[in-house]
């Protein structure tokens, strides 16, 4: 899928920036725990040190400095989805062709254009020989935006266009990204000479680089070229769509974890900022029921964006039932061990657990459960002199319902 946003005669560096952004840079301070989310291939580089999530965790701090306040610690529903006002499921009623849910963040980010809110939107698209390349860009136009409509699941370095935002003059902005790189651009926000400063964060877990992804795809998939998008759904399947329209699903409990066990980033591997915490508004899928996308309002900047939308939407109340916590603890060492089913076992299992399992913000903690205590072992045993410092408080009380392996 192409842009015309190189060739806008009102961005004339943006062909420089394209190239730039998929430059890999040398300056990684955080090495092997780099997330790649661009800042360090920008002149706010000499940010990172006190910036980047990996080096320096300070959710906490920034929580206060965006929201008013942080985690109520006495509150479990703060130590897994942050500081909110609001959450609720909802879904467009006309979704958006192509989208890959039914068009909610690509909704908002057009309203908040049309409606001279914002004057750019930081997006993700992708290069025009790759679909999962992610090519970041300051998109002025609809048609840009919806460009970017389908998640890329590989990391990008969306902060890379930072310099460009001072370049081109603008004040009023949206940026639409994930966990590590909202914390590094909450870290140098003051620093962008912005009036407003809009954020619409995605859930996020487990990205790779572009090699990773294709192992990911080569080993579960039953086209590996032909997949257009991918996400791991509430049902306990990963949901592959393809060119043609048609769906595939594979079971978790299917995935070849004895080969996929090391393809995920380190980044992600010692992330503790699955739902986002620092975003406006947060729109994911995890906390709702199947077909419908979870909403979290933390502040009041994102209740305004979220009002754009209103009029486009259903929406009903969050929910949740089951417990998890079995199931979680036996994941543990099922993962720690890479233990792969039988296919005919694994879609046996599926199926019990979709009509038992856990469902609504119950599924959402089970796999918030899941990837914490993963983390925590993946940190205490590669990084053991970062693990005090770098697990947040809430993490370490998520974590500490479990067992853990040594």
């Amino acid at each position: 899928m192409t842009s015309a946003l190189p060739n806008s005669p009102n961005n004339p560096q943006l062909g420089h920036r394209k190239a730039k952004a998929l430059k890999p840079s040398s300056r990684r301070p955080a090495k092997e725990l780099c997330s790649e989310c661009g800042l360090c291939d920008t002149y706010y580089v000499h940010y990172v040190k006190e910036a980047c999530a990996f080096l320096n965790q300070q959710i906490p701090e920034l929580e206060e400095q965006t929201h008013g306040r942080s985690r109520d610690l006495a509150s479990e529903d703060d130590w897994y989805f942050g500081v909110s006002q609001t959450m609720i499921a909802a879904r467009k009623t006309e979704p958006i062709a192509g989208a890959q849910w039914t068009g909610i963040v690509s909704s908002i980010a057009i309203e908040m254009l049309n409606r001279g809110l914002v004057e750019g939107v930081v997006c993700v698209q992708n290069t025009e020989d790759d679909r999962f390349q992610p090519m970041p860009v300051i998109a002025r136009t609809p048609e840009e935006i919806l460009a970017a409509k389908v998640n890329k699941p590989t990391l990008s370095p969306n902060l890379s266009v930072l310099e460009e935002i001072e370049r081109s003059g603008l004040k009023r902005l949206l940026v639409i990204g994930v966990g590590c790189q909202i914390q590094a651009l909450r870290a140098v926000e003051k620093e962008l000479g912005l009036e407003k400063l809009y954020v619409l964060g995605t859930p996020c877990v487990d990205n790779v680089t572009r090699a990773g992804l294709q192992k990911f795809l080569d080993t579960t998939s039953r086209s590996p070229s032909t997949v257009v998008h991918y996400e791991f759904m509430q049902d306990f399947r990963v949901h592959f769509k393809h060119e043609d329209g048609s769906t595939e699903t594979v079971p978790f409990f299917g995935l070849k974890t004895n080969q996929l066990k090391d393809v995920f980033a380190p980044s992600c591997m010692s992330c503790f900022d699955y739902v986002n915490s620092l975003a406006d508004l947060v729109v994911g899928y995890m906390g709702a029921p199947f077909g419908w996308q979870w909403i979290v309002v933390r502040n009041d900047r994102g209740q305004e964006m979220l009002d754009l939308a209103m009029d486009q939407i259903e929406t009903q109340p969050v929910m949740s039932k089951g417990n998890r916590k079995n199931a979680v603890q036996q994941s543990i060492p099922a993962y720690d061990k890479g233990v792969t089913l039988p296919m005919w076992a694994a879609q046996l299992m599926g199926v019990v657990i979709e009509k038992i399992g856990p469902k609504g913000l119950e599924y959402a903690r089970f796999s918030i459960d899941s990837h914490f205590t993963r983390n925590y072992l993946y940190v205490k045993r590669h990084h053991p002199e970062k693990l005090e410092a770098h697990v947040p408080e809430y993490a370490k009380r998520i974590v500490g319902q479990y067992k853990l392996p040594e």
